[in-house]
């Protein structure tokens, strides 16, 4: 196979073929991201773009798929560089908020704007194709986040 040549994925099922695009696109996605900003690790270029509003640090390790104990690093590091304040929850004043400074939510939104660059340089969709994926994509994660990995299916 020539350089130039696609890599063929035909006889593979559309299930395949579908986590195979899904997870190509997320590694290129995921692997440019480093350059956007340097100054920041990966988590918390991630920590960034899913801090949309203030959030408590298990919502936003909700969002993240990940432990909330895993994300303390990574808050501490955008607090201490001024990306990012701890704010007592206004219904909860046991509870912490994670809230953008100005200086953070103008990395938010560099992320944000040249991540999207990326998507499309990646993706090779048009508008409305990226508006569907979209749309795909956000059923595909709330029906993990709703109902996991069956049991039948883990070791």
């Amino acid at each position: 196979m020539a350089d130039d040549e696609p890599f063929v994925l035909d006889g593979l099922s559309p299930e395949i073929q579908a986590m195979m695009g899904v997870y190509a696109l997320y590694w290129k996605v995921d692997e440019s991201i480093d350059a956007i900003r340097p100054d920041l690790t990966r988590q918390e270029s991630h920590m960034l773009i899913k801090l949309d509003r203030p959030k408590r640090m298990g919502v936003l390790a909700c969002d993240m798929m990940m432990a909330p104990s895993s994300l303390t690093a990574s808050a501490d590091a955008l607090e201490q560089a001024g990306h990012i304040t701890r704010q007592r929850d206004p219904e909860d004043r046991r509870a912490w908020l994670l809230v953008l400074t100005e200086q953070g939510e103008a990395a938010r939104n560099d992320l944000v704007t040249k991540a999207g660059e990326l998507f499309r340089h990646a993706s090779g969709l048009n508008t409305q194709e990226t508006e569907v994926f979209a749309e795909l994509a956000r059923k595909i994660r709330d029906n993990i986040l709703k109902t996991g990995i069956p049991e039948g299916l883990k070791k």
